[in-house]
């Protein structure tokens, strides 16, 4: 079968393609919202919850977005896919980089980083407001 070596699985172009071109609805830069889905908080008007969509989504844009340079090699750990040179990707405060689409959709849901587990929105809100 696989003699001498290990198989590394990398997903097709097609794949790829389909992957970056999966969001429901963008907003901003690549923000993608399903707005039925994104809170999850039961109880709450439809009102309250387009507010507090907007505020992640104002939270989400304060960080820093660029085209992959592919300096370093990277994976986004969210889709499993390889970080690819002149892709969108978005930096959080703990340094850990994945695409925008990916890392945006999975703020909406949960304001902390998937690999370290660091709160995105503390870190966002203290930059605001130094400590002296």
């Amino acid at each position: 079968m696989f003699q001498g070596s290990q198989a590394a699985y990398y997903p097709s172009i097609a794949t790829r393609e389909r992957h970056l071109q999966s969001t429901n609805l963008n907003i901003g830069h690549g923000i993608g919202v399903n707005l039925v889905q994104s809170t999850g908080s039961a109880g709450l008007s439809e009102e309250e919850q387009q507010v507090r969509i907007a505020k992640r989504i104002g939270l989400i844009q304060h960080l820093p977005m660029r085209e992959y340079d592919g300096a370093k090699k990277g994976e986004c750990v969210i889709c499993m896919m390889e970080l690819l040179v002149g892709e969108e990707v978005r930096y959080l405060p703990c340094m850990h980089t994945y695409h925008a689409i990916c890392i945006d959709d999975w703020l909406l849901r949960s304001l902390t980083c998937p690999s370290c587990m660091e709160p995105v929105d503390a870190a966002l809100i203290s930059s605001y407001h130094p400590t002296t």
